[in-house]
């Protein structure tokens, strides 16, 4: 049976913000892909920018680097919207992000508030 996550956005201007779970890994990605995906659907025409708040989430798998890839390519291709993420500067999650050269493809913030305030330029 599918799991239902009912991400709840928060939408700024031309920018929407999303809060992922404090795990994602193979047992909830692809449901948090479809879901975001869908949430910027919905959207269509009025999207610029959106932001993933990461800086709650403590662990992030090669499933979770999938979904980010895969939500950038879903905005871009189809909305030419820019996906930005917030993750702690420091922790599991940016480490796997660097790793994973994620940061080149995505641009990453210290926070929210920071990624917020990059759209805003």
């Amino acid at each position: 049976m599918a799991t239902t996550l009912h991400l709840a956005p928060v939408d700024i201007a031309d920018r929407t913000l999303i809060t992922f779970p404090p795990e994602i890994d193979l047992s909830n990605a692809a449901v948090l892909l479809a879901e975001a995906c869908a949430l910027a659907d919905e959207r269509a025409g009025q999207l610029r920018e959106f932001v993933l708040d990461l800086t709650r989430t403590g662990f992030l798998d090669s499933q979770g680097v999938r979904l980010l890839l895969d939500l950038r390519r879903h905005l871009h291709d189809r909305y030419g919207a820019l996906l930005r993420v917030a993750a702690l500067p420091v922790g599991p999650v940016r480490r796997v992000l660097t790793l994973s050269q994620v940061r080149r493809d995505v641009p990453m913030h210290d926070s929210v508030e920071d990624a917020l305030r990059a759209g805003e330029l």
